[in-house]
């Protein structure tokens, strides 16, 4: 018998006589990944912009170049965290080890944790400065759909990262409910004090037994 967690459709579904934990967290990583995508092009690519009366370009967020430097880290460090995760999920049936495949489950939950608070931080930061941004940076309103576009899916990324973080966190309680996702467990067919040595015979009942018996325990004889 198969089931999977919380009905979640995915490629590999648990199995009661599987001691090893499979991973069906692949497809949660994508969303995450696309949004930093989009996130990192917006600002690199129309991020920064200028007046008709200068060289330089500066950030289109209030001309804050830490905003668009936080946009940019972070989209990029966030698709390299989303790619890791993804080989991690591919690599996950292999981990033998009971502990590694804790560890991993518990990493997905940290980081993905980490990353929607970071998110949350990044698209109050950037709203911000676009709400205070002042229209004579930017006459022409270059690159406006852009950084819309940027806090849209920093927006997103909050709530797809603490998805990540939720189904993370339900493969860990269904790992950590069962005894087969501990180091102590023990398969009884090759438990070697719970099978009987090969050659061994039943002696069956000996009458020494009764005669032997007190009756200082367990069930005693009634005269009727």
């Amino acid at each position: 018998m198969k089931y999977c967690v919380n009905e979640i459709k995915c490629d590999k579904c648990i199995s009661p006589s599987f001691h090893l934990l499979p991973s069906c967290s692949s497809s949660f990583h994508s969303p995450p990944q696309i949004f930093s995508i989009v996130i990192f092009g917006c600002i690199a690519n129309e991020g920064y912009v200028n007046r008709p009366n200068e060289v330089e370009e500066f950030c289109i967020f209030n001309r804050n170049q830490h905003a668009c430097n936080y946009a940019v880290g972070m989209g990029s460090l966030a698709f390299l965290c989303c790619a890791a995760f993804m080989a991690l999920d591919v690599y996950f049936p292999q981990i033998s080890s009971v502990k590694d495949r804790k560890k991993a489950v518990l990493a997905d939950i940290g980081v993905s944790a980490f990353w929607s608070f970071m998110w949350f931080v990044g698209f109050c930061f950037l709203a911000n400065q676009w709400q205070v941004a002042k229209p004579e940076d930017n006459p022409l309103k270059e690159g406006g759909d852009a950084a819309r576009a940027a806090i849209t899916f920093a927006f997103f990324s909050i709530f797809t990262w603490a998805g990540q973080a939720f189904f993370a966190f339900q493969r860990y309680k269904l790992g950590a409910s069962s005894s087969l996702f501990s180091q102590d467990y023990i398969d009884p067919s090759q438990d070697p004090a719970g099978v009987p040595a090969a050659g061994t015979e039943y002696t069956g009942y000996s009458p020494d037994m009764e005669a032997n018996y007190d009756g200082s325990g367990g069930y005693q004889n009634q005269d009727y």
